[in-house]
């Protein structure tokens, strides 16, 4: 009997189990895939937690991220064949399409096609990190050649597809992580300049870095306190990219800093753009290109077998990848 995973309570990774289920038939404007691999990301651990933005309808699936194969179409469907190889984009209910399993239904308006120089394991390691990063920099900041761009949890995949959308743009990313060891897999991947805050002062560092005056924009998942320094850090009227609340720590809002340099904070996610169907397919066609080129491409720090699934979210929890931590089926 094919598996899915699924979890009956909200919780930790070990809630995540792994459920007989047969495959089901596609309803109208959905397909099924037979599912290859499966990229992770932090959405889905707090959805498993019950701390998302959906909450769950138990006994949920979860997963927005899959790369498979075409097993069957239905009706009302057009563009995409049986037998063709797909990913998903991240533009679903996660709780209602969820696509961690050995099958998944998606609807076909989620679907894309990816490179066929990349491995399936690539496949699910894209639309997630480089729509997000796409969105925040060049559809909404309009990141220019020369500018300064802030990137905290710089290696994560999201941090990664910035520190690449950045080098294709001519701009200057700076990364920004808290260990000291991660500095030189960062400059490997591109960043110009690394802060690792366990050893010096993020805002001196930047002042330095910038000649006093800061960065133009900043791109920040954890907020929390750190929020303060990022404003500190930012130049006269930068703009603060925050699309995630990784910090276990409340937000304090810093006004002087805002007032004093005419600060633009913007709450982001991808969400906003990936159903507009124009705006996303100028993203997809930047991304496909940038692939296809080589200036874009996926890094993935470690890969897991759906049995170790649980695993695979404590390692997700641990804060020790760099990269994209990806499923194989």
């Amino acid at each position: 009997m094919p598996k899915i995973v699924r979890f009956h309570r909200t919780g930790g990774p070990e809630v995540l189990q792994l459920d007989d289920v047969p495959p089901a038939e596609p309803g109208p404007g959905e397909v099924r895939l037979k599912v290859e691999a499966i990229g992770l990301n932090r959405a889905e651990c707090m959805f498993r937690q019950g701390h998302y933005l959906e909450a769950p309808q138990l006994p949920s699936r979860l997963g927005y991220e899959a790369a498979g194969v075409i097993e069957a179409i239905g009706p009302e469907v057009s563009g995409f064949k049986v037998g063709e190889r797909v990913s998903t984009i991240p533009c679903f209910p996660i709780g209602r399409y969820g696509v961690y399993g050995e099958w998944a239904i998606v609807p076909a308006y989620a679907l894309a096609r990816y490179p066929e120089t990349l491995t399936p394991v690539e496949g699910a390691a894209i639309w997630m990190q480089y729509l997000t990063a796409y969105g925040a920099l060049i559809l909404y900041g309009r990141l220019q050649r020369g500018h300064t761009l802030l990137i905290t949890a710089a290696t994560s995949s999201v941090g990664l597809a910035a520190i690449q959308i950045a080098n294709r743009e001519g701009a200057v990313p700076i990364a920004v992580t808290r260990k000291a060891g991660k500095k030189d897999f960062l400059f490997g991947a591109g960043a110009a300049h690394v802060i690792a805050m366990e050893e010096e002062s993020l805002v001196d560092r930047v002042m330095a870095l910038t000649n006093g005056t800061g960065v133009h924009m900043v791109f920040d998942p954890v907020a929390g306190p750190l929020l303060v320094q990022l404003a500190e850090a930012s130049a006269q009227h930068g703009i603060i990219f925050e699309y995630g609340a990784l910090s276990p720590d409340p937000t304090p809002f810093p006004l002087f800093p805002a007032l004093a340099k005419g600060l633009t904070f913007r709450g982001y996610t991808l969400f906003e753009f990936v159903r507009e169907p124009d705006t996303l397919e100028k993203a997809k066609a930047y991304i496909h290109e940038g692939l296809k080129k080589g200036t874009l491409k996926p890094v993935i720090d470690r890969i897991f077998l759906l049995s170790q699934i649980v695993e695979a979210h404590r390692y997700m929890e641990s804060n020790q990848q760099k990269g994209k931590i990806v499923v194989t089926v």
